[in-house]
């Protein structure tokens, strides 16, 4: 048995750029970083920040073109997919892919900033967001009637 399954938490470096197949799916591509620190021997701090390419098909790739932008901080869970290229001075090179299956939204929409809502559901391409409700209006409680009013007038 084998395991391909890569779960990142990370900011967008770009906003997500969709493209449509002739087939009609969407894919959308963005850029992710993700963020390493740790103290070394002088107690300094040090950062090292590693890039992902992330894929999102379909409607998964819809909702992250609508809603994500540069900043945007995103749970991505999807399989890692290498591929061959040749560049242009002629040398052989890899380049890894993230497929993302499920996506997670954790900031908000304005200003990419953490919301706190991190219980929400992971959207995945066969659970899209849900459609907005709306709460029905609080109806104010009313008093029960009173049966002898005139023992309450004061005149």
């Amino acid at each position: 048995m084998t395991v391909n399954k890569v779960i990142l938490v990370g900011r967008l470096g770009r906003d997500p750029e969709t493209r449509y197949m002739p087939n009609g799916d969407a894919i959308t591509n963005f850029s992710l970083a993700t963020d390493e620190q740790w103290r070394d021997r002088n107690g300094e701090r040090q950062t090292r920040t590693e890039w992902h390419n992330v894929s999102l098909y379909g409607k998964l790739g819809e909702i992250a073109n609508q809603y994500l932008r540069k900043g945007s901080q995103v749970f991505v869970e999807g399989k890692i997919q290498s591929r061959k290229y040749t560049d242009k001075d002629g040398i052989e090179r890899m380049a890894y892919n993230i497929i993302g299956n499920e996506m997670k939204m954790l900031g908000n929409r304005n200003d990419g900033s953490d919301s706190g809502n991190n219980n929400a559901a992971p959207l995945t391409s066969s659970n899209p967001p849900p459609a907005p409700h709306r709460q029905p209006p609080q109806q104010t409680p009313t008093t029960p009637p009173i049966d002898d009013i005139d023992d309450d007038i004061p005149f």
